[in-house]
């Protein structure tokens, strides 16, 4: 049995780091993205690298006090109880003391841990608010796992819920409608004696049914952030990988995303890998398709050079897939339907108020592993959508529509701001910095300027019927946006993921989760945009566009974060002391709260603790203090973070998600306890003290 903390919690011995992005478990590879890190990446371009940008490093803190950095493997074993303390006996103080802090971030940090439970700070409360397998539709079924269906799992909570987008509901006073994506499945997490070389149709049907989105209506609790789903509300959804979407914008009926199922090009079923997303100002909720690629099999059947080519650069290899769909819809089978690979990795936006309303992939936002589509306003009204493309050396893009956003929310209105997102032009950032090469030798010391920074320009690759990329069409530049960049000299990223504009000042937030290929052998060396080889941890940098117009065509840049032990030299935390930090390592998902504060939930923790939540400030003489509010149980991942005034909400992905994990061998009980199965889940946290802000001093 894994030992217990006294209060009684389970605790699970820090692991070895293996050998995968970040500190992910194969398992984890796996299945969300179909072991892509132990592959060639898809771009093999003679484009620039970004990466691990290493931010100035003042001297008198570029050593750590003897004793200031927190050890994970005594924090693991002293971390208890639901509110942890951050400093254990004996470490170092990361509080600065009461009434210092910013508001919205006076909270004691959590301490790194390994417990199968959310941690959250002193002086808060938790509830899960839905689970995988909870009933949304009316007459869903309770969720049994013995006796699942897919029927039943088609009106049920779906699996591993990522972003998560909460709305006011008009009309219905404490009550909001939750949209929440699903990501992917794991399927030795979900079925009992599960034989992955040979899937049965029902199992391949309830993990169809299993990914998507669910939309469901909330009541909030009048004295607390506790939410409770509304299961008999009229706008309650679910969106599937089977349910119908329309393309929408320049591509739409493009003879690239024609199939024998859809000789017009314009209607898909389903939608994959749906990752990180955002909310539009007119009220919809975006999507992003990710790893789309592992869905599909057979690819080196293709004999065409020219698909086999485009397939690669998208990741799609090999014959068989891991689920084995292709067994049961030929549209799985690339050697069958090489389009039907095209028709997935865009942008879905649906309306949450409207439950007719049928899902749109908006072409002109290119295709691509889709993390983020922050939308952000320029200076005479069009909407502007960030994108990262979640690849190691893949880009970060952003479309500024044609249009102007129409105020209000009358049916003219309406129908004018849902077209938005189909004309307008798609760019892509390429990347400099200031400093000579000679003085970037891959260790992470500073130029003679004393920091790494410097410009940006946005490419354009399209817009409307028009291709700005030589001997590429338009329809061409959508469909294949990674080879549309490729060629114009886009600068490589790593694993651009969350991208966030901030809500006051317009400076853009772009979470870059790792990349240990930076420096292998056979990759690009370091240069000033990519100083610190081998990128374990990550960085958060900001971008501002010229004039502090989203409609800029050029930026400035520099980092925010460096991601890592505060005891490593390389790391760097916005020049705040780093004796007085949370370790933090490999960022994911970005949120504001409502006083310009950064949430960041980090994915595949290389520190050896849970993944978690954390707070920093980005101005004033807090800024870079980070501060850990919440840890996620053993193996999972946070996503999908909201920060209210009332409440913090986060999705709990792929808990127990560990190797060698199992139905009959669960690591993590996590959230309903022993003798029953993990269940990614979304919970709420608030104050303890009713009617307390989130984040504020009582």
């Amino acid at each position: 049995m894994p030992p217990h903390s006294e209060a009684g919690q389970r605790i699970v011995p820090l692991p070895v780091i293996p050998a995968h992005e970040g500190g992910r478990a194969a398992l984890t590879c796996r299945y969300r993205c179909g072991d892509a890190c132990f592959h060639q990446a898809p771009n093999t371009s003679g484009n620039p690298y970004l990466g691990d940008v290493i931010a100035k490093a003042l001297s008198r803190r570029s050593l750590l006090r003897a004793g200031s950095v927190v050890s994970l493997g005594a924090v693991g074993m002293a971390a208890a109880a639901t509110s942890a303390a951050a400093t254990p006996a004996g470490e170092a103080d990361l509080t600065l003391g009461r009434g210092r802090q910013p508001k919205g971030l006076q909270f004691e940090p959590v301490a790194p841990n390994k417990l199968d439970q959310v941690v959250v700070a002193p002086g808060y409360e938790q509830a899960v608010v839905v689970r995988w397998g909870d009933p949304v539709l009316p007459g869903a079924p309770a969720f049994n796992p013995g006796r699942q269906t897919a029927a039943a799992q088609a009106a049920q909570f779906g699996y591993n819920c990522d972003y998560l987008a909460v709305l006011d509901l008009p009309g219905e006073p404490r009550r909001v409608v939750m949209v929440a994506n699903h990501e992917y499945t794991d399927e030795v997490l979900m079925f009992a004696g599960y034989n992955a070389a040979n899937p049965t149709r029902e199992q391949v049907e309830i993990a169809w049914a299993a990914h998507g989105m669910s939309v469901l209506v909330l009541a909030e609790d009048h004295d607390s952030g506790r939410l409770t789903p509304v299961t008999r509300h009229r706008l309650n959804r679910r969106i599937t990988a089977t349910t119908p979407h329309l393309f929408t914008g320049p591509a739409a009926g493009s003879k690239l995303l024609k199939t024998s199922a859809d000789p017009t090009g314009t209607r898909v079923l389903g939608t994959l890998n749906n990752c990180g997303g955002g909310t539009t100002p007119w009220g919809t909720v975006l999507s992003g398709e990710e790893n789309f690629n592992q869905y599909f099999g057979n690819a080196d059947l293709v004999t065409d050079p020219t698909v086999k080519a485009q397939l690669a650069r998208y990741g799609l290899r090999g014959l068989a897939s891991e689920r084995k769909w292709e067994r049961f819809d030929k549209r799985f089978d690339v050697s069958q339907e090489p389009n039907e690979t095209n028709r997935h990795g865009w942008i879905v936006e649906i309306d949450p108020f409207d439950p007719d309303f049928v899902p749109r992939k908006r072409t002109a936002l290119g295709r691509f592993k889709h993390e983020a589509a922050e939308p952000r306003l320029t200076r005479d009204g069009r909407v502007v959508l960030y994108m990262g493309d979640d690849e190691r050396f893949d880009y970060f893009y952003k479309y500024v529509s044609r249009d102007r956003v129409k105020k209000g929310n009358s049916p003219a209105a309406r129908k004018h701001n849902l077209t938005l997102l189909d004309e307008g032009t798609l760019y892509v950032a390429q990347f400099t910095g200031d400093s000579p090469a000679a003085e970037i030798d891959g260790s992470g010391k500073l130029p003679s300027d004393g920091e790494f920074d410097g410009r940006g320009k946005w490419i354009p690759l399209a817009s409307g019927n028009r291709s700005f990329v030589p001997g590429m069409s338009a329809e061409e530049v959508y469909v294949f946006t990674r080879l549309a960049a490729d060629k114009v000299g886009a600068t490589k990223m790593d694993r651009p993921e969350d991208v966030e504009p901030h809500p006051q000042t317009g400076t853009v937030y772009v979470a870059l989760t790792n990349n240990s290929d930076r420096g292998a052998a056979g990759k690009a060396g370091p240069d000033e945009a990519n100083p610190r080889t081998r990128n374990r941890h990550g960085q958060v940098m900001e971008v501002m566009e010229s004039h502090n117009d989203a409609a800029a065509t050029s930026f400035t840049w520099r980092l925010f974060l460096v991601c890592g032990d505060p005891a490593d030299p390389s790391t760097y935390f916005a020049g705040f002391p780093k004796d007085k930090v949370s370790p933090v390592s490999c960022p994911d998902n970005l949120a504001f709260d409502r006083y310009g504060n950064l949430w960041i939930a980090t994915d595949g923790n290389a520190l050896g603790s849970n993944d978690g939540l954390f707070g920093v400030a980005v101005s004033g003489r807090d800024r870079g203090q980070v501060k850990q509010f919440l840890t996620v149980p053993i193996g999972a991942e946070t996503c999908g973070p909201i920060i209210s005034e009332k409440r913090v909400m986060v999705a709990v992905q792929h808990p127990g998600e560990v190797d060698g994990a199992s139905v009959e061998k669960p690591v993590s009980v996590w959230p309903d306890g022993p003798g029953n199965l993990t269940r990614p889940s979304v919970v709420s946290v608030w104050r303890s003290r009713g009617n307390c802000r989130i984040g504020e001093d009582d």
